[in-house]
């Protein structure tokens, strides 16, 4: 079992940078994949990107094309934390922000459908102004 809190949301004006977290207990990250997705009030929830399986040397990561070139995924194996970097906020951004994660999964892969998931942190609210 691993419990997982998102933290970092905020309200932030457009144009600036939130970073979010997401802290496991019970096991150990990087032996999962990792997920972030978010959920506007009226839309389903959507992957924003994904980060993989510890492989050892590197670590994958992909993302929606809606947050490529803005939002970074990474990982902090000795905080056993992951980060979701958001950049260039636009009003469009807001929406509560999940991390999730994947166990029995290969190393250097990750999962991109929100199905695939097995825990799920509480939400971060993200608030963008304009």
């Amino acid at each position: 079992q691993v419990q997982l809190v998102e933290s970092g949301g905020g309200l932030v004006q457009a144009g600036g940078s939130l970073r979010l977290s997401c802290a496991a207990s019970g096991r150990t990250l990087s032996s999962y994949a990792m997920g972030w997705f978010r959920q506007a009030p009226g839309k389903g929830r959507e992957l924003l990107g994904a980060i993989s399986r510890s492989s050892g040397t590197t670590d994958y990561t992909g993302y929606a094309d809606s947050v490529k070139g803005r939002f970074t995924i990474s990982r902090d194996s000795a905080r056993n934390t992951v980060y979701l970097q958001m950049n260039s906020l636009k009003p469009e951004d807001t929406a509560v922000y999940y991390c999730a994660a994947k166990v029995n999964v290969g190393r250097g892969m990750y999962m991109t459908h929100l199905e695939d998931y097995d825990y799920w942190g509480q939400g971060t609210q993200v608030t963008v102004s304009s």
